[in-house]
């Protein structure tokens, strides 16, 4: 039997496709099974048969009775109304009482006798239009009778007896659902009207409004029918509303009759609101006197602000509001219920994150305004100054917002309180119109204090309970271990007991609780609730993650606090060139402080920041001696070196690997400086291999560092015999590639599972990667083909010992080479078809692939598998 594959293979791919006709099967046969059973249960219990039945009716006796008594209403509605407007002027005086009294009252005297008889839809519907009538009689009074009364007065005298009448009538007849709340929604309208007739303003119409509101809770609190409260509440709380927004908006202009409105206001709804919990009609509701006591809070401060307004001022109106906003919040101290309390809580804080949002402005600018530089770097020019007209008064905002968050022992709070303090400091330069040098010199005592409670945050967490499933420790670094991994005391001097943990001060990195997980040998503190918790795979799978606990939540946004001022303290220092090493200086060493004295992963960020502000330092020092780029590039190796000595002092501390990255990015930094001075590129691609070799040394750093040293060396002497214009770099690379390729035979000897690339690769690589290169450039042809010649042996060498580099490095450099020498003649081939060949050769290939798509995928995957058992 003639075999393409080797009889392993085909056993595997035999045994691969029986599998799954065995799969196949058992689901056919299940199929067939659930078919059986569905057949003989539609056999063995037939479905009993339908009894004959009429057809189905689209709609029940009750709603079509509805639908034909509405209807009958409205039309009986619109012939009143057409014989009122239109036929009324046909008859005599006489006749049109006598009209208007018959109908009227026969429409209002006919629900009696239904409802006697049980007919309550249609005594709904005739007393409907029974209510209409009654309009239609007060329209036909004044158009008769009263032709020359203001309308409005009319309108609001009539509504009130219209009111009257319909109350008294729904009460007589109480089994009528209309009567009654239309009476309440026609008893909206007098007081309004009235003073719009008696053209008494807005105050005064504010003052009716509150008063028909107060009419309307009345209501809710005495009837009974739902409907009625339900039509009162609603009218309560559109009038009331309309008065609340009337008062306010008239505070801006007359504060004491507006505040009076105002007081009125919040009487009535701080009524409501001590009413609900003590199970008034409208308790059942939910959120009542939390609202009540929101629109309470609300208008006080509206009437207490527009008073100081008068008093103050115009810089100083938000505070007033603000201050009001603070001691209405008090009322948390009082015995007052405790919906109460939340509400009127809450509306002070609405105030004041309005407030606080008022202050913002000057904050953002002058964080912002810095990084948006206008001036050349150094030339001594600052920015123009921003927002100099916005009330200096935004700080006193700031401030007593603070004041008054701190007060309360809640994390959000602290939070909230840390941020706006330091939005506080931020602000003030631009605020006082501070200048240059006591900008600076405030910008950097409010970065140091940032980090400082970055690093110490216990002393913002005093009086926060701690989180469950939180341990809180104390202010020494989370892990418990110095720079060598050896286990150091830990300082509990900063911690309360209201922020410690059910077990107390746990150490700088343990984990108190059951929940504890067991540390990592070598680095304390390295469990979930460690120094790293959350950062890594430690917590095993499905494990709920701890919560932060306060000092966590605190430190980090202390830290984030600090870098944004930092950065921008970074920007306006660039007007000088003393300011600028100033600055970078005095961070640097806050930064390393914070990475010493911080805890967790906080004390990585600011080691990670520190690297990249000393190499600024070294930037700005390069620039002032005025260095070129290339020049500059050398200098910035100092801080990859330094960072790789770091890290070998640090060893397996979870600080070094970052610190140990962002030198790494550091040098790629450099690397880009030299990169237009491929002398100087050489050598720092030397520089850099020599430091990734010496981090190789170490045996937790060596499998990356190692190929990192040796891909940068490589890269040196390709870049160095660039620089020489040498055309024959053979005579450079084989006496590489020859001793290297010996090494990685003598090491496939000793150990025969290494990997080739690890053999063979470098040594491989040093001579076909340049030659290739200069093969691209020859344009003769020995040299592609002796380069050829090369990488064919080494494919075949590769294809017969199944060694995976040499098959891979080989056969890539002999596509390349073959595509190089082969492109001019199918360059010129192309050329010479006819344009419409192309696109249907691609069409035919697409084609061809897409029929056997199965097919080249076996091909891909049996090739992948191959290559993958390969050494």
């Amino acid at each position: 039997m003639d075999n393409a594959l080797p009889p392993a293979e085909e056993l595997r791919l035999v045994d691969r496709e029986l599998a799954q006709l065995d799969a196949r099967r058992s689901q056919l046969l299940a199929r067939r099974t659930w078919l059986l059973q569905v057949l003989q249960q539609s056999v063995t219990f037939p479905a009993p048969p339908r009894a004959a039945s009429g057809p189905v009716a689209d709609s029940t006796p009750r709603s079509a009775q509805n639908v034909l008594l509405t209807l009958g209403g409205v039309l009986l509605t619109i012939a009143a109304l057409a014989f009122t407007l239109v036929s009324w002027g046909s008859m005599g005086i006489g006749g049109r009482a006598a009209v208007l009294g018959v109908v009227t009252s026969a429409a209002l005297a006919a629900p009696v006798l239904l409802l006697r008889r049980g007919l309550g839809s249609t005594a709904e519907s005739v007393a409907a239009l029974g209510l209409v009538l009654t309009v239609l009689d007060a329209y036909a009074l004044h158009r008769v009778a009263l032709p020359d009364t203001d309308a409005l007065g009319y309108t609001a005298a009539a509504s009130a007896v219209l009111a009257g009448v319909w109350t008294a009538y729904g009460s007589a007849l109480g089994r009528l659902r209309i009567p009654l709340p239309v009476a309440v929604v026609t008893a909206q309208l007098p007081l309004p009207l009235g003073v719009l007739a008696a053209d008494g303003g807005a105050l005064a119409l504010g003052w009716a409004a509150l008063a028909t509101a107060v009419a309307d809770l009345a209501v809710v609190l005495w009837a009974k029918p739902a409907a009625v409260r339900t039509t009162a509440g609603i009218g309560a709380g559109v009038l009331g509303g309309w008065a609340l927004v009337t008062g306010g908006g008239l505070s801006l202009t007359s504060a004491i009759p507006a505040g009076a409105l105002l007081l009125a206001c919040a009487g009535v709804a701080l009524y409501l609101a001590m009413g609900a919990p003590r199970g008034g009609s409208w308790a059942r509701v939910a959120g009542v006197a939390e609202a009540a006591s929101v629109v309470a809070g609300l208008s006080v401060i509206a009437a207490a602000g527009g008073v100081l307004r008068v008093v103050l001022p115009g810089d100083w109106e938000v505070p007033g509001y603000v201050l009001c906003a603070v001691a209405l919040a008090t009322v948390l101290r009082s015995s007052a219920p405790r919906a109460v309390k939340r509400g009127l809580a809450g509306a002070g804080a609405g105030v004041l994150a309005l407030g606080v949002a008022w202050a913002l402005p000057p904050v953002a600018v002058a964080l912002l305004a810095p990084l948006a530089r206008t001036t050349p770097v150094w030339s001594g020019a600052h920015t123009d100054d921003v927002l100099a007209w916005y009330p200096s008064t935004a700080p006193l905002v700031l401030l007593v917002a603070a004041t008054a968050l701190s007060a309360v022992p809640r994390l959000w709070t602290r939070c909230a309180a840390l941020v706006l303090t330091w939005s506080l400091l931020t602000s003030l330069p631009l605020s006082l119109d501070l200048p240059y040098a006591p900008t600076l010199g405030l910008q950097l005592v409010t970065t140091a204090a940032a980090l400082f409670l970055a690093a110490r945050p216990g002393t913002l967490t005093r009086g926060v309970p701690a989180r469950a499933g939180t341990a809180e420790t104390g202010d020494a670094g989370a892990d418990g271990v110095g720079p060598r991994g050896a286990e150091t005391g830990g300082d509990t001097a900063g911690t309360t007991p209201d922020a410690a943990g059910p077990a107390g001060d746990a150490g700088a990195g343990g984990a108190a609780g059951p929940q504890a997980a067991a540390p990592v040998p070598g680095v304390a503190g390295a469990g979930p609730r460690g120094q790293w918790a959350g950062w890594g795979p430690g917590a095993a799978p499905g494990a709920t993650a701890a919560p932060a606990s306060p000092r966590d939540v605190l430190g980090w946004s202390a830290l984030g606090c600090a870098l944004a001022t930092a950065a921008s303290s970074v920007a306006t220092g660039l007007d000088t060139r003393a300011a600028t090493f100033t600055v970078l200086g005095v961070l640097l060493g806050l930064l390393l402080a914070v990475a010493f004295l911080a805890e967790g992963a906080r004390r990585a960020v600011a080691a990670c920041v520190a690297v990249g502000t000393a190499a600024g330092l070294l930037s700005a020092g390069a620039a002032a001696a005025e260095l070129q780029d290339h020049h500059t590039a050398l200098a910035l190796l100092v801080v990859p070196a330094a960072t790789a000595a770091a890290g070998a002092w640090l060893r397996r501390h979870p600080v070094a690997l970052p610190v140990e990255i962002t030198g790494a990015a550091v040098a790629v930094l450099a690397l880009a400086l030299a990169a237009s001075r491929p002398a100087f590129l050489a050598l720092a691609l030397a520089l850099c291999g020599v430091i990734a070799a010496a981090t190789a040394v170490r045996p937790e750093r060596r499998p990356l560092a190692s190929w990192t040293a040796a891909a940068l060396f490589l890269a040196a002497t390709w870049v160095r015999l660039a620089v020489w214009d040498v055309e024959t770099p053979e005579a450079y690379t084989l006496p590489v590639t020859v001793p290297a390729l010996v090494v990685g035979v003598l090491r496939r000897r000793r150990d025969p599972e290494a990997s080739s690339w690890v053999a063979y690769g470098p040594g491989l690589a040093a001579t076909l990667v340049p030659s290739l290169f200069a093969a691209w450039a020859d344009p003769d042809w020995a040299r592609p083909l002796l380069l050829g010649l090369a990488a064919l042996a080494v494919t075949l060498l590769g294809a017969r010992f199944r060694l995976q580099a040499l098959l891979v490095l080989g056969g890539s450099v002999l596509a390349l080479d073959g595509l190089h020498e082969l492109a001019p003649y199918v360059v010129q081939a192309v050329g010479a078809l006819p344009r419409w060949l192309p696109p249907a050769l691609a069409g035919l290939l697409l084609l061809a692939v897409g029929a056997t798509y199965e097919q080249r995928l076996r091909d891909a995957r049996r090739l992948r598998e191959r290559l993958g058992r390969m050494r």
